[in-house]
């Protein structure tokens, strides 16, 4: 009986080190390197500071990119502003409040020619019907289905970009579901109306800086999050 006992605890005590031993690896397989679980969104800009933020050239960003009450706001003309990190695959979430043109750029591999080497979604405040121009648009390639722009308010975007295929959905609504490959020739959209674009979007980089861009207007980012899509 005494024998059988010490053999228990013995056990007992084997068990709970294996135990402590493969939560510890686990809890490592999370955190080691500062690595996050890919299901958990990383926060791009805390409401805080623009630590995670430069210009064009790689330097500070500009002077009249200000935060107000957590927001990020483009009070005075300061050029775009650029991640310093770069992402391919991914589901891109945050809010904007804009009072006229701005932008979301998203893969862009060359800041300084962001027009041909990354993909505009267009920010502007409420059009009476939707083009290839109003807020949503794959601009200048794709118009949303539907204007769904709150005027004044704060507007739901949730970008998600998977190899060739981009979904844009703002406050609740699906307003472009497409694949870039169907872009096939450069200056020209599948229907056949012409573009800006040197190259076939298809041939657009898939990989690059995400870019807040300032086109003259006051406009105001909130809550922006990232995480790679599944």
């Amino acid at each position: 009986m005494l024998r059988s006992l010490r053999g228990l605890v013995a056990m007992s005590v084997v068990v709970g080190i294996v135990g402590s031993v493969a939560s510890t690896c686990v809890l490592a397989q999370h955190t080691e390197g500062g690595h996050m679980p890919k299901t958990i969104a990383q926060s791009l800009f805390d409401g805080k500071d623009l630590s995670g933020w430069q210009n064009a050239s790689g330097g500070k960003p500009g002077a009249g990119w200000v935060i107000e009450d957590g927001a990020l706001v483009r009070e005075k003309p300061s050029g775009d502003l650029w991640t310093k990190r770069r992402f391919g695959d991914f589901v891109l979430d945050l809010e904007f409040k804009t009072e006229g043109n701005s932008g979301i750029f998203i893969r862009t591999g060359n800041p300084r020619d962001c027009v041909q080497t990354g993909l505009e979604i267009q920010v502007l405040d409420p059009q009476r019907k939707p083009s290839m121009h109003s807020c949503g648009a794959l601009y200048d390639a794709l118009a949303p289905t539907k204007e769904v722009t709150k005027k004044d308010q704060w507007s739901h975007a949730v970008i998600t970009a998977v190899g060739s295929k981009l979904t844009i959905v703002i406050n609740g609504e699906k307003i472009i579901d497409t694949n870039l490959d169907h872009w096939t020739t450069p200056g020209k959209n599948p229907d056949g109306t012409k573009n800006k674009y040197n190259k076939a979007l298809k041939d657009f980089p898939r990989e690059g800086h995400i870019g807040l861009q300032d086109h003259g207007a006051k406009v105001a980012y909130r809550n922006i999050k990232i995480k790679p899509a599944q």
